[in-house]
């Protein structure tokens, strides 16, 4: 297999240290929170007091000030073990890095901290019941009043954290009349009179992740908590667009990871188990389609490193991201059934790990954007674009 060059000694002791940490305070309870169909809120602050929350922040803000490759080892530790609903990737490196990169110095400093340490989990919310892939069909609004202060109504729903959320970032209309060019980023938090926390949504995998429904129902928000201040007002869009790159290449990494653990799981698998007296690694079947697996898994794992060195320097544009996304995620869903028929009738029992990997894989094709609506960012980048 091609060595990967993309990490560091202090890389890898990094990683050691969060296998540790994962095989001790997430492993042994994962089931019982696919049961419960939420994450014990006492692993974010276990989580942050060891500076597993937010490492990619200043130091200043609570943070480690690392590069993003300490967050790439957490995503991908995390899904070689089939941990899907531990939220820190969403919380760390898509909620936090918006008030980085967008917000106020008052706002970084009164939010980041709290998200490094744990005291509060953070959530986004774009989807709405009739707008996912679509944002700019989302319906919420955010309406300025006589005293500065915005006044939020709207619903949301699949949102990751959403249940557990202490503080959730808004994508609304402050100008419904401007379509795209009239939306903001709010920052709304647990407790403010209004916002209310619906249901934990029961979906076909992911299970053991808070998703959940969000209402707002004339949430009166201060100035302060437009994101940005008035210089963002509107503008939330350009916001949400620039970060799609990095949101999205998260994704694929999710997806490669994932792929490369159920390839490992089934490996294991054909070698104990035993058919017609002979081990199923014997036949030539299961090794020819192992070996064309693992190949695509290569392939996929060397593109998405080589765009991670893109985000490293600031260079991953999104047509390429959006390749990785649909590609990669596309090729997890393909792993994940050819390993589950290699299981076979073990496949389908949910005490397998590759039982539910297969069914929490079937989402990556679908959040983050579409892989239909990848395919349309990729082909306007080649100059077909429609309308």
């Amino acid at each position: 297999m091609i060595e990967r060059t993309l990490f560091s000694a202090e890389h890898d002791a990094f990683r050691d240290a969060f296998r540790r940490f994962v095989d001790k305070e997430v492993a042994p309870h994962h089931e019982a929170w696919e049961e419960a169909g939420y994450v014990d809120r006492e692993l974010w602050r276990k989580a942050g007091a060891n500076g597993y929350l937010c490492p990619t922040m200043p130091e200043a803000y609570g943070g480690s000030g690392v590069d993003k490759l300490y967050s790439v080892i957490q995503m991908e530790e995390l899904a070689r073990g089939g941990f899907t609903g531990v939220g820190f990737g969403l919380h760390s490196e898509i909620v936090a890095p918006y008030i980085l990169h967008y917000g106020t110095p008052e706002q970084k400093q009164r939010w980041l901290p709290k998200l490094a340490s744990g005291e509060m989990v953070g959530a986004i919310a774009m989807s709405e019941p009739a707008a996912g892939s679509d944002l700019q069909g989302i319906r919420s609004t955010a309406l300025k009043q006589p005293d500065g202060s915005y006044l939020l109504n709207g619903s949301k729903t699949f949102i990751t954290n959403g249940w557990h959320a202490d503080l959730v970032i808004v994508v609304a209309k402050t100008n419904p009349e401007a379509g795209a060019k009239g939306t903001s980023l709010l920052v709304v938090e647990r407790g403010m009179p209004g916002f209310e926390t619906g249901k934990r949504l029961k979906k076909l995998g992911l299970k053991a992740q808070d998703t959940s429904e969000l209402f707002f129902n004339d949430v009166k928000l201060p100035a302060t908590h437009l994101l940005g201040g008035a210089p963002l007002e509107n503008r939330g869009f350009v916001c949400l667009m620039e970060q799609l790159p990095w949101e999205r290449i998260q994704i694929a990494i999710t997806a490669v990871a994932a792929a490369q653990a159920a390839i490992d799981w089934t490996v294991q698998y054909v070698k104990d188990r035993r058919v017609f007296g002979q081990p199923v690694a014997a036949f030539q079947n299961t090794r020819y389609k192992l070996a064309e697996l693992q190949t695509e898994v290569q392939v996929a794992r060397v593109f998405v490193d080589k765009c991670l060195e893109l985000v490293l320097a600031d260079q991953l544009d999104t047509a390429t991201a959006s390749m990785a996304k649909y590609w990669t995620s596309d090729l997890q869903c393909k792993v994940m059934d050819e390993c589950v028929q290699l299981h076979g009738g073990y496949g389908f029992m949910w005490e397998y790990p590759i039982t539910r990997a297969y069914a929490d894989a079937r989402v990556q094709r679908i959040y983050g954007g579409t892989n239909e609506i990848m395919k349309e960012v990729i082909t306007r980048a080649m100059g077909l674009g429609g309308k």
